[in-house]
């Protein structure tokens, strides 16, 4: 039985990236359309969203001659890349998929809204939003939040290198305590960096509940869907 029917997922670019430190790793982006496919494959509508710090981070070039709207201008393109190649690996595994960009991007993608999200579910694609918000001073974290309320997805999936919500950097404190529910209120109380304040308010005030789980484990994702309690969910 599924616990969510309707998902968007976000995952960073960094997730994807090879051992060259800017490029796109196939084995992983393979790893995660396998996931993708198996909720698909379960009647889940399934939307995404990837970061682009794999190919470019605009934010912190300043100092490399790009002032900051620039920068995230070439930022909202790395997006659209990885967005083009995850919807290339998801059609070798025989899953219709759409890329809608929040800049006109034709023919890469389609201009988002919301009309073309419904004709692609309607259609059983997945739909992979790249371009962020279409605007600079945006993350990528943002632009999942309001998607996700725009198409009135049951959940924000966050995936991480870890399992859920600590109280410190489990990579860093071993003795760090995960936390496998917290409301948005504790985690702004104690200073949690789970999302950035934009995206992290847009979820509070729509009720949107986002599980953080760990991306590189393979069966968290039909788990999640499936109910189980994985990773942690931060709601009202």
């Amino acid at each position: 039985m599924l616990q969510y029917k309707k998902i968007l997922l976000k995952f960073s670019g960094e997730s994807l990236q090879a051992a060259d430190g800017f490029s796109i790793d196939p084995e992983k982006l393979m790893k995660y359309a396998h996931q993708v496919k198996e909720v698909v494959d379960m009647g889940v509508k399934v939307s995404v969203v990837i970061g682009g710090g794999n190919i470019y981070r605009g934010l912190n070039n300043k100092n490399q001659g790009f002032d900051r709207i620039k920068g995230d201008y070439m930022g909202m393109m790395a997006t659209v890349i990885n967005a083009v190649a995850l919807q290339s690996a998801l059609e070798t595994l025989g899953i219709k998929s759409r890329v809608l960009t929040g800049i006109r991007m034709e023919p890469i993608g389609q201009a988002y809204s919301q009309q073309n999200v419904r004709d692609a579910f309607d259609l059983g694609e997945v739909v992979i939003f790249g371009g962020g918000t279409g605007n600079p001073f945006f993350t990528t974290d943002t632009a999942a939040a309001l998607r996700a309320v725009e198409i009135g997805a049951d959940v924000l999936l966050k995936g991480t290198r870890v399992d859920g919500v600590y109280d410190s950097d489990p990579e860093k404190n071993p003795n760090a305590v995960k936390f496998d529910t917290i409301t948005f209120t504790e985690a702004y109380s104690k200073g949690l960096q789970i999302m950035d304040l934009t995206a992290f308010t847009m979820c509070k005030e729509n009720n949107l509940p986002i599980i953080v789980f760990n991306v590189g484990d393979e069966t968290s994702l039909k788990k999640i869907v499936s109910g189980e309690k994985i990773g942690t969910i931060i709601k009202n």
